[in-house]
């Protein structure tokens, strides 16, 4: 006994001892009523100190896995223990499991999309860069809200959110142009979580729901759980088809519209606002709820402010908003808001208080002291520079070594690459990872089983040289699958 015992730097030692002790006695190694060693003497078999043996024996006493006995020492309490024993049992859950858990797993694209590897270059992702993250500004924000309030943010809170978070938030949307009047805004764990919540409320299963084709994946995928009929409006170098959207809007019935407006996931694209304006008064006119995405939406680089789909709604109420700063600044938080009518929000809040209660009080304290100390618009400056140069440099060593029809994107963390008809990204990728590089292929944005010609470039945790050297790989690659079809 305790010959495999090995103490670890990083935890009390304390700690350590109890829990060992306590996987012997649970695995039945110590049989209820078997006394333990003296403290002296396990304290010189494990070279630590009395005291700290005795800390272990005090927190087993406390929960009720030893007893001591005063002038005997410390023995094993009768607790309910496993045996070790051949198992009898064993489900079979690939037949047990609901049909939403099997469509989760078959929607799931970590699951089934090739892997970075150590040494590879990834274009994979679009979260942020943390190397630009202001660490040390945060954990003085946090440290500021939790020596400010303190206990109070550990405990319980609320399902709608931290409220200085949710009157800043109110008080951000009312400078990108949104009225608030008669608004109210629900703290989420990030845009994933909102657009469940929003779903939830407004469709069943078997609506129609319109979106762009192509579209965020992971939205794609939540509506999909849903049980929804998605209808894919073409997106064109200037957007959404307008004739298409109004088509889909007048000849059938539709539950609700779901829109990435600036710098589309996956093609980059911005809505002018003369076309933000146009779908609005369509959403309007025939009396559908938007959900509008703000992703990316601070990423403007240059160029007159362009005011959210909501703000263009003015006091109408069918307008929904997803926000969050999850693909510009500290993605590991999961925060993001849904802002929407007031009787909406209302409906909303109980379906999250079902789910889980409420978001991470400590969390949205931390991040709210972080922002309305100014550290997001610091940060935000410094931010736009970087990324404006890295989307600059991007698309301009696409265009130079990969061979594509179209290099689509305005800004933001990502490009997005069509090739000619008869090419097929994922034979592209599937060469292009033995070589060493690996991306996301275009066909997981699309709602109708099409984009096999395109894919998405994340630009935002490359070097140029990364990409420089990713991009002539790619083009390379691409180059000999041209000679094969010629």
């Amino acid at each position: 006994m305790f010959n495999d015992f090995k103490l670890e730097s990083s935890r009390p030692a304390y700690l350590q001892i109890r829990d060992y002790l306590k996987e012997a006695i649970l695995g039945g190694i110590y049989q209820a009523g078997v006394r333990l060693p003296a403290t002296r003497e396990l304290a010189a078999v494990l070279k630590v100190s009395r005291n700290t043996v005795i800390q272990a024996y005090q927190y087993l006493e406390e929960d009720g896995f030893i007893y001591t006995v005063k002038g005997q020492g410390a023995f094993v309490a009768a607790v309910a223990c496993k045996k070790p024993q051949t198992a009898r049992l064993r489900l079979d859950w690939t037949k047990l499991v609901s049909d939403y858990a099997r469509k989760a797993t078959a929607l799931d694209i970590e699951k089934k999309e090739l892997k970075w590897k150590k040494g590879m270059i990834s274009f994979k992702s679009i979260a942020p860069d943390p190397g630009l993250f202001e660490v040390d500004e945060f954990k003085r924000a946090w440290l500021d809200r939790m020596a400010l309030e303190g206990a109070k943010l550990l405990n319980y809170g609320y399902a709608q959110g931290y409220r200085p978070l949710l009157d800043y938030l109110t008080g951000y949307m009312k400078n990108k142009g949104v009225d608030p009047a008669g608004k109210d805004l629900l703290i989420t764990n990030g845009f994933t979580e909102g657009l469940h919540l929003v779903l939830a409320a407004i469709t069943r299963p078997g609506d129609r729901v319109i979106c762009e084709n192509p579209t965020h994946n992971t939205a794609i995928k939540i509506m999909k759980l849903a049980g929804l009929e998605i209808c894919g409006i073409t997106v064109h170098e200037d957007g959404l088809d307008l004739a298409e959207l109004e088509s889909a809007l007048k000849s059938q019935t539709v539950a609700c519209g779901f829109l990435i407006p600036s710098y589309h996931n996956p093609t980059g694209l911005v809505l002018s606002a003369e076309r933000r304006q146009e779908v609005v008064r369509l959403f309007t006119r025939y009396a559908t709820p938007l959900i509008e995405d703000g992703f990316n939406e601070e990423l403007r680089y240059s160029g007159a402010h362009l005011a959210p789909l909501m703000a263009f709604a003015g006091p109408d109420n069918h307008l929904i908003y997803l926000g969050s700063f999850s693909k510009i600044l500290f993605p590991g938080l999961r925060l993001g808001w849904v802002m929407g009518d007031r009787e909406l929000i209302s409906y909303l809040e109980s379906i999250k208080r079902s789910y889980n209660i409420h978001c991470s009080f400590p969390d949205q304290a931390a991040f709210y002291e972080y922002l309305q100390s100014g550290g997001f618009e610091r940060y935000l400056r410094k931010a736009r520079k970087v990324y404006k140069e890295r989307h600059r440099v991007a698309a301009q060593l696409a265009r130079q070594y990969i061979p594509a029809r179209k290099v689509w994107g305005e800004g933001g963390l990502h490009i997005f690459i069509e090739l000619e008809p008869d090419l097929n990204a994922r034979e592209l990728l599937a060469r292009c990872y033995q070589r060493g590089v690996v991306f996301m292929p275009g066909d997981i944005f699309y709602t109708d089983g099409t984009g096999q010609n395109t894919f998405r470039l994340g630009i935002s945790r490359v070097t140029p040289e990364e990409m420089a050297q990713g991009f002539q790989i790619i083009g390379a690659v691409i180059r000999e699958l041209q000679g094969c079809s010629a």
